[in-house]
């Protein structure tokens, strides 16, 4: 049998193994693969694993002897999942497997606004405070999060996470999703959408991208919001009008933004974003520590032995 990985570094580094995946056939893994090389390279392979290499209709067309695909991630758009299901292709995905690392992730960004480590440390080494007449500066007025209301649209597997971090720092937790939630844990209250925007003073996005949801930081939301609050998004970066945003930060409608994912990534050279001082910008990577990713090896890993084996597939998508 013959595994083939069109977009290996995404999961593995470098740091981790393929051992799990190498004793279940001829493993051949690729870092990267451009579009116009995936039939080439998986023409002979009965098993393709995949996470931002997309398996269109035309090209499952072309692999007639593949019989099982393995999305590196939870979400499976990049497979056309109704051709796969006709030609009976088995389709698993890999769900909940960094939960753990986002939500950290959303406390970096928040950290980094209200402690503001990296300039303080930029500061002290470019002697700054050598010439400081005190034993402290700041450079900027520092935030406890103590009794602050933490905000958050959808409450899924992350969210929860983000939830009890902002419960241990004494945060007030307000939760809007789509349905109306009335079992949650204590200290965390439900608030319609417009409520939360009111309230919060840090907004961080836990919603999938719909058609619903596209978009759904826009200019009428960000004025809902107060001008000292924060936005964090980890989830998709088509949940915010960007040039909106843009526009609430440059005119002191919004205190800062940190943000992991953008609608475009990686953004020009020319994004507005980029000239931006109150803004974090990491690059698509609060899913990518060492501990998710050998999760989501093990997902994967388990996901193909079931299947090989004929048992059960929890994961299965198709």
């Amino acid at each position: 049998m013959k595994i083939v990985i069109l977009d290996a570094f995404t999961l593995n580094r470098g740091d981790l193994s393929w051992q799990g995946l190498s004793a279940l056939g001829e493993l051949m893994c690729y870092d990267r693969t451009a579009s116009h090389d995936v039939i080439s390279r998986a023409k002979d392979a009965d098993v393709i694993l995949t996470n931002k290499v997309a398996l269109s209709a035309e090209i499952l067309c072309e692999l007639p002897q593949l019989r099982y695909i393995g999305v590196l991630a939870t979400g499976v758009n990049i497979i056309d999942l109704d051709v796969a299901a006709s030609k009976g292709i088995v389709v698993t995905n890999a769900p909940n497997y960094a939960s753990d690392s986002v939500a950290q992730a959303v406390f970096a960004h928040i950290l980094h606004f209200t402690q503001q480590v990296a300039e303080h440390s930029q500061a002290v080494k470019a002697g700054e405070w050598l010439q400081r007449s005190d034993f402290s500066f700041s450079l900027s007025p520092l935030h406890s999060l103590k009794n602050k209301v933490l905000g958050l649209v959808g409450f899924g597997h992350i969210a929860q996470k983000v939830a009890k971090i902002g419960l241990a720092f004494d945060m007030q937790v307000r939760v809007y999703s789509r349905t109306k939630m009335t079992d949650l844990p204590h200290g965390i209250i439900w608030q319609s959408l417009d409520e939360v925007l009111a309230h919060a003073d840090y907004l961080s996005l836990h919603c999938p991208l719909t058609s619903d949801t596209h978009r759904l930081i826009d200019d009428i939301a960000l004025a809902k919001m107060k001008p000292t609050a924060v936005l964090i998004n980890t989830a998709r970066g088509e949940l915010i009008d960007e040039m909106a945003l843009f526009a609430a930060l440059s005119h002191g409608q919004l205190a800062f933004a940190g943000l992991d994912v953008l609608s475009t990534e990686p953004p020009a050279n020319n994004h507005p974003f980029l000239k931006l001082k109150n803004i974090s910008l990491s690059p698509h990577n609060a899913w990518a520590t060492i501990e998710a990713r050998q999760k989501l090896m093990d997902i994967v890993v388990k996901n193909l032995t079931s299947y090989l084996a004929g048992k059960e597939l929890h994961n299965r998508v198709a």
